[in-house]
């Protein structure tokens, strides 16, 4: 069953918000424009209590924000005034009649009944009798208060406040929001994080756990840090809170179970740069690109012959850049949905390309272990650097000396130097000259995959005996040895701004690190 919401009582939430904010300049405009009245008392019991007292201060204070029938107003300013003379308050009676909007109303919609007041103000004597008509002055102010008490409510205080509140309070219990974080109530979404100082990862404080014979193929957090996104062994693409490990409900897409899928198993993601796009490659050789918002397919491309193992975006969003099994490259364009160029050389299948930070060139790595850098405009090979000799073959074409399979291509604070893990003992950080600058000895196990904290301190290596060491970037020194899991590990992301690392393998989990 689905509750209408009145646009009215909408509105009536916003006046209230601006009464109790004493917003009343913006309370009239708003009441005037949508002829819709508050009338609204803290207490209605006390504002007739006020009536039947005569403590017309705090009544006229009260009523002055009030949207009134003007007989009404009309019989409460009458005896407002009478009890002004009868007190021999003659100013303050004279005042209120002749200088206020409703007597100005009083005296042309019932001039004898202004002219009789007039009259009364000017003789020397008040007589009870006459003024109140035969009436006592408490049975008037009785009568009145019957009738103001007729169009007015009491509801309790901050009501727009209040159901925000129990509003983000049902997100937190059904897993949207984590408790204590922060939320941008004006855009629906966790404010983008800061950049925190690095630090490296100790504490495990979350996970997201696949069902029986599922788990993440990929993994990776979006540009703006608000998103963590999974492709899966069945095909199934998922958003998720990383802070509690359950999906995003908040998504409607998600919330209604219209979850993104693929034909085949999800070997890779990338989002653009602007973390509104998403693109997936798939087993099956295709690449598709999500709207992450809406969960809806912006382009489909059947990009390769074989399985797809990396997907990245140019940095202006425009092209996609993808990796096969099948030994090629391929620029993409998301307009024209057509490929538009392609870089051969790599002969074995190619792991991983990336795009330079300025675009102009294409760094990729294949399974030979040979990592080329290519001209991005014109799909020439510049160079070809063999991560085992660090030889340098500057002739284009010219073949890697067979080496350890490249796993990850990772940037680093560096725009001319880029991280490559290959499945060996170590990793390298080269420069896109060719030149090996540094190496990072993991021992005797392998490393599988990569990622650079959001300053490029720390290099974290997932490695093969399922630990996570953890190197300082500029000395190669390795700072931390951090057991992930007994299972076999398959890949690692780091947030783009906050000390926070997911790391997924093959038993169904994703586990969620921070500093």
């Amino acid at each position: 069953m689905s509750l209408e919401i009145e646009s009215a009582d909408v509105i009536r939430l916003i006046q209230q918000f601006l009464k109790e904010n004493k917003l009343t300049g913006t309370l009239r405009a708003l009441q005037d424009e949508t002829s819709i009245a508050l009338n609204t008392v803290d207490s209605v019991e006390d504002f007739v209590n006020d009536v039947k007292q005569g403590r017309w201060d705090l009544v006229l204070r009260t009523v002055s924000q009030l949207t009134l029938p003007p007989s009404k107003l009309y019989d409460l300013y009458e005896q407002i005034i009478l009890e002004l003379m009868e007190l021999r308050e003659l100013g303050a009676a004279r005042s209120l009649l002749r200088e206020t909007d409703v007597t100005h109303s009083l005296q042309k919609d019932h001039p004898n009944r202004y002219l009789r007041l007039e009259k009364l103000m000017s003789r020397t004597i008040f007589d009870p009798r006459e003024a109140y008509q035969g009436e006592s002055k408490e049975k008037r102010r009785k009568a009145i208060a019957q009738a103001l008490s007729n169009e007015v409510t009491s509801v309790p205080s901050s009501r727009l406040l209040t159901l925000l509140g129990q509003a983000i309070k049902w997100q937190q219990q059904q897993g949207i929001l984590q408790p204590d974080m922060a939320f941008d109530l004006f855009r629906n979404s966790v404010p983008a994080a800061r950049s925190e100082e690095d630090a490296i990862m100790e504490k495990r404080f979350a996970s997201i756990k696949f069902p029986k014979k599922q788990h993440a193929e990929s993994c990776v957090f979006s540009p703006d840090g608000q998103y963590l996104v999974t492709g899966s062994v069945d095909g199934i693409i998922e958003v998720w809170n990383y802070f509690s490990g359950k999906l995003r409900r908040d998504l409607k897409y998600q919330a209604e179970d219209n979850l993104m899928l693929m034909e085949d198993s999800v070997l890779c993601l990338g989002f653009s740069k602007n973390s509104e796009y998403l693109a997936s490659g798939s087993k099956d050789g295709q690449v598709v690109i999500w709207r992450i918002q809406t969960g809806q397919i912006v382009r489909r491309f059947q990009a390769h012959s074989q399985a797809v193992t990396s997907v990245c975006f140019s940095p202006d969003g425009a092209q996609v850049l993808s990796t096969s099994f099948d030994m090629t490259i391929r620029v993409h364009g998301l307009k024209s949905g057509k490929m538009l160029k392609e870089f051969r050389g790599h002969a074995s299948f190619v792991s991983q390309a990336v795009f330079s930070t300025d675009g102009n060139r294409v760094v990729s790595g294949d399974g030979d272990g040979a990592v080329k850098v290519w001209n991005a405009k014109t799909a020439a090979c510049l160079l070809t650097l063999d991560m085992q000799e660090s030889k340098v073959s500057v002739a284009p074409g010219v073949a890697s000396i067979a080496g350890a399979s490249i796993a990850t291509i990772a940037h680093t604070a560096n725009d001319d130097q880029v991280v490559v893990c290959s499945k060996s003992g170590s990793l390298a950080l080269a420069s896109l000259n060719g030149k090996i600058v540094r190496r990072f000895p993991v021992g005797e196990t392998v490393a599988l995959d990569c990622a650079m904290s959001s300053h490029g301190t720390y290099l974290y290596a997932l490695c093969e005996d399922g630990n996570m060491y953890c190197f300082h970037t500029p000395s190669g020194e390795l700072r931390r040895t951090i057991k992930i899991t007994s299972a076999g590990v398959l890949g690692v992301a780091h947030h783009p701004s906050a000390n926070i690392v997911a790391a997924y393998a093959d038993n169904g989990e994703v586990s969620i690190w921070k500093a």
